[in-house]
């Protein structure tokens, strides 16, 4: 009992000690080095952003210039995101997991954000398949001819399985594998909880590189604005014709479900089971909306989201844990993708889906996301399960293949608004079990 006692207020000193530190930085970062106040990162954001697509439609006719000469200082700035995920992923959710103190409380909040992501995720789907069948009738009729898409390759449900566990302790951090980055920060976590008093030197070394790992993240956000406007432009160059064309009411439908979803779906689960006011919580998630829209990767924005959502006042140590662990298997926006581009594609080869195979798509779309990583493109992959799981042609990914990053761009900032979300529920949850245990005592 006093091992356990002592480790919890280890926990709590590390975690009041970062506290500190990251009020100290956040009052540097509002105040520039003259004292005066700073534009905040989501208005930088936002500019680059509205720059970005003015540039890209002016830079239309030159779409090979933008891609050849400004695309790759916006490649750099991702690699730079790429190289910090993993650690930040393996420290925060051990930090999470140990701050915890009780390998029983790690499964009720770990349970409960598993519970929400799952059904979101097939509402989610639900409401692409609603509103594609409503829009259906205004789609174009494409050529449907020398379509070409290759194959991913497939793996069975027991393939998927054996592979979320590690067998080497590096590969899952040279091969950014998110799901085995996981199960190995939980075993560490839970084996630290175990040991007791005697981790307590482990517990401070894990918190430290936390914070280390974190203030690398934090000095990579502040290019954020030159890495949205480089790696915005060139796609709407490329693409801007498109969104105007054939291909816009797919678009249309796509992004007025993501808006649906998030209004009624997360509004309400933020004002019902979160105790917090919708407008305050998209308010407060702008940043990381912002950069999500431009980076499109779940992965990427994960250190924004925290930021954003501890800000929101989400639990530090919830927040670490169910956030990472929504970025790879939450994918609210892409399931919305799979129910309208699944419909979009049979519309287009004259097939009509009956009910037991819209049924098939939400069950696939909504378990095809534990397994799918939250990087640019990785819809595309679920696209593919979707569509063989109803026999629809996987040509047909063709059709949306073009414009998919526009896609990507929306359903991104769906996919870690919903992380979000989780982490606020989930929090003032926990915090309700907590006051109710504190009133028994």
């Amino acid at each position: 009992m006093s091992e356990e006692k002592s480790l919890s207020q280890t926990n709590q000193e590390a975690i009041m000690a970062e506290a500190a530190t990251a009020a100290e930085d956040f009052g540097e970062a509002k105040r520039g080095k003259n004292g005066k106040k700073k534009m905040p990162l989501a208005g930088q954001i936002f500019i680059a952003l509205v720059l970005a697509i003015i540039a890209g439609l002016l830079m239309q006719n030159h779409a090979d210039f933008a891609e050849t000469y400004i695309q790759p200082f916006g490649t750099i700035f991702l690699n730079l995101i790429k190289f910090i995920i993993v650690p930040i992923v393996l420290f925060s959710i051990m930090a999470g997991v140990v701050s915890m103190s009780d390998i029983r409380k790690v499964g009720m909040v770990g349970g409960s954000a598993l519970v929400y992501y799952l059904v979101t995720t097939a509402f989610a789907t639900s409401i692409g398949l609603v509103f594609a069948n409503i829009f259906k009738t205004f789609y174009p009729v494409l050529s449907t001819s020398n379509l070409k898409y290759e194959e991913p390759q497939k793996a069975s449900a027991m393939d998927t399985l054996v592979n979320i566990f590690p067998d080497n302790f590096i590969t899952p951090m040279s091969g950014a594998n998110m799901l085995q980055v996981i199960v190995m920060a939980l075993l560490i976590g839970f084996a630290i909880i175990l040991v007791g008093q005697k981790a307590a030197p482990a517990i401070k070394t894990i918190n430290v590189w936390n914070e280390i790992f974190m203030k690398v993240m934090d000095m990579i956000l502040r290019l954020s604005p030159i890495g949205v406007f480089c790696l915005l432009s060139p796609v709407v160059a490329r693409n801007g014709a498109l969104i105007i064309g054939s291909l816009a009411m797919v678009l249309l439908t796509a992004y007025i479900c993501y808006a649906v979803h998030a209004i009624c779906i997360y509004s309400v689960n933020v004002r019902l089971m979160g105790g917090m006011s919708p407008l305050r919580f998209f308010k407060g998630m702008l940043p990381a909306m912002l950069f999500a829209f431009s980076s499109a990767s779940s992965i990427g924005t994960l250190p924004l989201n925290l930021e954003c959502t501890e800000k929101l006042g989400a639990s530090k140590e919830v927040a670490s844990f169910v956030l990472p662990l929504g970025a790879t298997i939450n994918m609210d926006g892409t399931a919305i993708y799979q129910g309208v581009c699944a419909i979009f594609i049979a519309s287009c080869y004259g097939i009509h889906l009956t009910a037991p195979q819209m049924v098939t798509i939400v069950l696939t779309a909504t378990l095809a996301s534990i397994g799918t990583a939250g990087v640019p493109g990785s819809g595309m992959v679920m696209l593919a399960m979707v569509l063989q799981s109803v026999g629809l042609p996987i040509e047909g990914i063709a059709l949306v293949a073009g414009v998919d990053r526009i896609f990507d761009m929306g359903r991104t900032v769906l996919n870690i608004t919903g992380d979000a979300s989780c982490a606020i529920v989930v929090s003032h949850l926990q915090d309700r079990r907590e006051a109710r245990k504190a009133a028994r005592a």
